[in-house]
């Protein structure tokens, strides 16, 4: 991780707790993990802390993963010597994530041209304004395009740094490691849950009963009037309240749903595809290798053999600088 002077707090202590901390006992190996201030001495954050390199600028070309976290100020450039260290990262194909503010950063040392990025709500009509060449999309809480990960406002960065386990080690341990730091795996939605409630509690009503029931009925094949008619409320009732708490649409949170059961399957038990399929509710295994390789970015089989838990081919961890 790459840090300059005057860097909010929390967006740089989200990858020192999801990467910093030894989780070898979660699966190993786990991240080597390293501080570089960019400048000389200690860094200091805001409000009043000091961080302490753990490596320098010429341990750089060793990392396989760089994180920028947070601008001080999205007004000003960044520090030229910061973007320099992203642009050198780049061409020697580091992959790269930024949390919040810092896609200013990426897309100051262009590396963001062309490319699907986000940032918080608040800066995103800045950073399509100040970098035209850049798509911005304010609506998600983080984007991967190619070997670039951009994340929205602060919090986010835990679900993008959560994002890099779970393609590194697999769905299993990004759950495990999210239940130890008490947050979600995963969270559905966008950042539109920022100014609308993030996740239905029990003073929703019906739909975090609908939720819980559906996950244990993935099996079957569910339709959003099957989803209204559970709840004794009408099909547009349930469409709107999907998208108002959790900005998808039934069946696009149920075949999430129903991708990430298969994946915690496929990671951990010898089932068969076409038994992984069923108990998924995607009734053909050719449906299932469909969805699931859009969404995931691999086969089925592919996946298996990469973060299967029961053969122990997790790949080695990259590591974050």
């Amino acid at each position: 991780m790459a840090l300059t002077p005057g860097m909010p707090i929390f967006e740089a202590a989200v990858p020192c707790m999801i990467f910093g901390v030894d989780r070898s006992h979660v699966v190993s190996p786990w991240y080597e993990f390293s501080i570089v201030g960019v400048g000389d001495g200690p860094v200091p954050l805001l409000p009043g802390f000091h961080f302490h390199q753990t490596a320098s600028n010429s341990d750089l070309p060793r990392a396989d993963t760089l994180v920028i976290p947070a601008c001080l100020d999205v007004d000003e450039a960044p520090p030229p010597e910061l973007v320099d260290v992203v642009r050198s990262a780049y061409r020697r194909g580091t992959r790269i994530l930024s949390i919040c503010s810092g896609a200013f950063v990426l897309a100051a040392a262009g590396i963001l041209d062309g490319r699907r990025a986000t940032t918080h709500w608040l800066h995103a009509d800045e950073l399509a304004h100040r970098y035209p060449a850049v798509t911005v999309d304010p609506t998600v809480l983080y984007i991967e395009d190619g070997n670039v990960i951009t994340s929205a406002g602060t919090v986010a960065g835990i679900d993008a740094c959560l994002h890099l386990v779970r393609l590194d080690h697999g769905a299993a341990v990004a759950a495990e490691v999210a239940r130890r730091i008490v947050t979600p795996p995963h969270r559905d939605g966008g950042q539109a849950q920022y100014i609308r409630p993030a996740t239905p509690t029990s003073g929703d009503g019906w739909l975090p009963l609908l939720l819980e029931w559906t996950v244990q009925h993935l099996h079957r094949p569910l339709t959003t009037a099957d989803l209204a008619a559970r709840s004794n409320v009408s099909v547009r009732t349930v469409e709107r309240r999907f998208t108002e708490t959790l900005g998808l649409s039934p069946l696009q949170w149920l075949l999430r749903q129903r991708v990430r059961r298969a994946q915690h399957l496929l990671e951990t038990t010898d089932q068969p595809i076409a038994g992984i399929a069923t108990a998924c509710g995607f009734g053909t295994p050719a449906s299932l290798r469909a969805h699931f390789a859009r969404i995931v970015g691999a086969s089925p089989a592919t996946y298996r053999r990469t973060f299967s838990t029961r053969t122990n081919t997790s790949p080695a961890a990259n590591g974050a600088v």
